[in-house]
């Protein structure tokens, strides 16, 4: 056998030596997360679910996950231990940080100067439907008119009230 034909398979065992070892290192990083799981110390479940640590055990680990509500999950369903900033901020909205610091606007709106909204109404199209514009009254003195001309139609044709135009 030559050296060419066992090249190939000494790449393959290489590439999977090396893949097994970085699998290895993240498995170990994990475990060494959890491991030094405080209570106290927020964290996020590998289903997603944010809570507060309360006590570790050996394999298993008791979450509070609304105030009063406690859960036992396996030390393996944690997936991130997460700092008190980040906690903070997905689960209770608090932006970390000075209050003095300016907020940058989403759009250029403020680039451009004050809005005048008395233009930016005109401008608008309306795509709804609108509805007649009609009074109480009106719309009563038109049924009256409805009627009166159809009383007048009949009585030119000879029909009398409830009579039908059927022979």
């Amino acid at each position: 056998m030559s050296l060419v034909t066992l090249l190939p398979f000494i790449v393959l065992i290489g590439a999977m030596f090396l893949m097994t070892r970085s699998a290895k290192k993240k498995q170990q990083a994990a475990a060494q997360m959890r491991d030094d799981m405080q209570p106290g110390t927020g964290i996020r479940t590998i289903g997603g679910m944010y809570a507060t640590v309360k006590e570790v055990h050996a394999d298993m680990v008791l979450l509070e996950v609304a105030p009063g509500v406690h859960a036992v999950y396996a030390k393996n369903a944690i997936g991130a231990v997460l700092d008190d900033d980040e906690y903070n901020r997905i689960v209770h909205g608090d932006v970390p940080g000075d209050s003095e610091t300016p907020v940058v606007p989403d759009d250029a709106s403020s680039l451009t100067g004050p809005a005048d909204t008395d233009s930016a109404d005109e401008a608008r199209i309306d795509l709804g439907k609108k509805p007649e514009e009609t009074t109480d009254a009106e719309s009563a003195d038109a049924t009256t008119e409805a009627k009166a001309d159809e009383k007048a139609e009949n009585k030119a044709e000879g029909k009398t009230d409830g009579e039908s135009g059927a022979k």
